[in-house]
């Protein structure tokens, strides 16, 4: 590894962010073939607003494993709290999360949340499903969310059998 690479990988860490946000990715890499991998990345947003590449990693695959080592390696290095994880839907990750951040809230992140319902619905319907998600999403209480839910929730599941 290039000392530069391992001193970035091994710096200290801020003890706090906000929100730490957790995503891998698929890049194409040239090693000794030319592979799809597994890019890693842990991007922070601190109190302030500021936010920073935390960490990241390549592995062949998305895998549980891989998180968990990531986020016990992030600890060790001095993030010690956090608020809120946002993440996609990776099985295995809220429960890495309560072994190393038992304290941290979850979140699924929206967009992930968005692909998974646009893949389950006719290609005509997307739109306006992905109108009306992002109304609900976009009221400050629950109480508002279920407003706008009602009268569409029955609409949308009669869109699509899948949803």
């Amino acid at each position: 590894m290039l000392p530069k690479v391992e001193a970035y990988h091994k710096r200290k860490l801020s003890d706090k962010f906000f929100c730490v946000y957790l995503d891998a990715t698929y890049l194409p890499l040239r090693r000794e073939t030319f592979e799809r991998e597994a890019v890693y990345i842990a991007i922070g947003i601190k109190p302030n607003g500021h936010k920073e590449v935390i960490d990241y990693c390549i592995a062949p695959s998305e895998n549980i494993k891989v998180w968990t080592e990531m986020l016990q390696n992030m600890k060790s290095r001095g993030l010690k709290r956090v608020e809120l994880f946002l993440s996609d839907g990776v099985v295995g990750m809220k429960t890495a999360l309560a072994r190393t951040y038992p304290k941290a809230h979850f979140q699924r992140c929206l967009f992930h949340v968005m692909r998974n319902i646009c893949a389950k619905v006719r290609v005509d319907d997307r739109e306006k499903i992905m109108n009306e998600f992002k109304q609900i999403h976009q009221q400050t209480s629950k109480k508002e969310a279920a407003t706008v839910l009602m009268p569409n929730g029955i609409k949308l599941i009669a869109m699509s059998s899948k949803v």
